[in-house]
């Protein structure tokens, strides 16, 4: 007796039916689902707000396996077997339902006869992105070089056409919602030069300084003598550039450097660190607290800014999409264990600020001005690399909106036998300093 083989028609009703069993509960559904075939699930909401396109039987296998996993969800939009028309973002709560939902064993058993019984033809040869392989010891020096090396190193011109005109890669602030990016980033990189409260004449350590951005504007404006450091060639290489271009290279410059190889005892009158202690591993915490004591004159302030995790949110038990393609070995804490490491370490915490939101809007700029250059970017890093940041910048807003993610500003103090030398109130943060026209 000959095997019975299904027709794309006869597999595209079969994952009909398993998405009805896996949408049982989900509403209201305001997204369509189109088959290989051609054929639509329509939303239940009148105009979807997204549509789901599938191109193969196969897909849909990928996507399921190891109990529907983000990492492999992800991986078949990464290779293109699993596409999306409309709104990226406005998909992230189904994503968020499909991975974290435990599914009664009769839903469980139908869903599998019905994969079993589906054709697996079809399945694409597309290769993907390449996944992050790091070796060595975990939070290693040299691993830690490897693993930003594999994010950070993509490409400068990448990263120039969808960043702001200094390539600050990391939270802006804004005034207004509407308010553009340029703007919001200067914004930005002032607020911390005056909450840091810089004079003419210190020491600046900017740990993670990027294409060096922040260093740039803290010796342009405050005239202090400003050191970045970065593991990244690329970034350091750009960032030099640029100190030369601004005539700053007497008081300004960024070093390949690990902040674990500094060894300047009291050497610093204020640290920075902006988007970097994401990559340090809570495990590190304490080190990376205790070297940058070490590195703080007494009577000196840390502004520690970084991304935490909700406390409340449920800790990855594997690799995921960002720990394999965008963030190797990034780790994520709640604020509340960042400040007892902290304080551990001798630091007083002065002040604590979130700005959650403006990273939702932050990603958004990002997200449009990547879709915005899309024909560039594909000629720079190719599909599959575009498609990794389009749902890692298009996820990220969506965490940050619904408070899954939060990204804190930590003003440090290193007491000086109990003197803080800070001023009573916060009033001469709110007092810009950089000239108004200059964008």
């Amino acid at each position: 007796m000959s095997k019975h083989v299904d027709t794309a028609e006869d597999s595209a009703r079969k994952a009909l039916t398993i998405f009805r069993l896996l949408m049982r509960d989900y509403h209201p559904r305001d997204f369509a689902i189109r088959f290989w075939d051609g054929s639509q699930w329509p939303a239940e909401t009148g105009s979807p707000r997204f549509t789901l396109v599938l191109n193969h039987p196969h897909v849909l296998r990928c996507m399921l396996q190891n109990g529907g996993s983000d990492l492999a969800i992800s991986e078949s939009y990464i290779r293109g077997d699993l596409d999306l028309e409309g709104d990226l973002e406005a998909a992230m709560p189904l994503a968020t339902y499909l991975t974290g939902r435990q599914w009664p064993i009769s839903t469980t058993l139908q869903v599998g006869w019905n994969l079993f019984r589906m054709s697996a033809n079809g399945r694409s040869d597309r290769n993907g992105q390449r996944p992050a392989t790091p070796s060595g010891d975990l939070h290693s020096i040299e691993r830690d070089r490897q693993a930003v090396t594999y994010h950070y190193n993509v490409s400068n011109d990448f990263y120039a056409l969808w960043l702001d005109q200094r390539m600050v890669y990391s939270c802006a602030y804004f005034e207004t919602p509407d308010e553009d990016l340029d703007t919001a980033q200067v914004r930005k990189l002032d607020y911390l030069c005056r909450k840091l409260r810089l004079r003419p004449g210190e020491r600046l350590l900017d740990i993670g300084c990027g294409w060096g951005g922040l260093i740039i504007h803290a010796a342009q404006y405050y005239d202090v003598d400003a050191l970045g450091i970065t593991l990244s060639e690329n970034q350091a290489k750009l960032a030099n550039e640029r100190i030369v271009q601004a005539g700053l290279q007497d008081r300004c410059r960024a070093e390949l450097r690990d902040y674990r190889d500094l060894d300047e005892a009291n050497g610093f009158d204020k640290l920075v660190s902006v988007g970097m202690f994401e990559h340090v591993g809570e495990t590190r915490l304490p080190l990376y607290f205790q070297h940058a004591w070490q590195l703080l004159r007494p009577g000196g302030v840390f502004l520690n800014h970084g991304i935490a995790l909700r406390a409340s949110e449920p800790r990855p038990k594997g690799p995921t999409f960002i720990t394999r393609y965008v963030f190797p070995d990034g780790d994520l804490a709640p604020i509340n264990a960042t400040l007892r490491y902290a304080e551990a370490a001798g630091f007083e915490v002065r002040d604590l600020e979130s700005l959650r939101e403006h990273y939702a809007l932050t990603l958004r700029h990002w997200a449009r001005r990547l879709e915005l250059h899309r024909d560039q970017v594909l000629q720079v890093v190719g599909e599959p690399t575009h498609r990794v940041w389009k749902l890692f910048l298009s996820g990220s807003a969506n965490g940050f909106a619904e408070g899954a993610l939060n990204v804190y500003q930590a003003l440090l103090l290193k007491p000086d036998d109990g003197r803080s030398g800070l001023p009573l109130t916060r009033a001469d943060w709110y007092r810009r300093r950089y000239p108004a026209n200059d964008k």
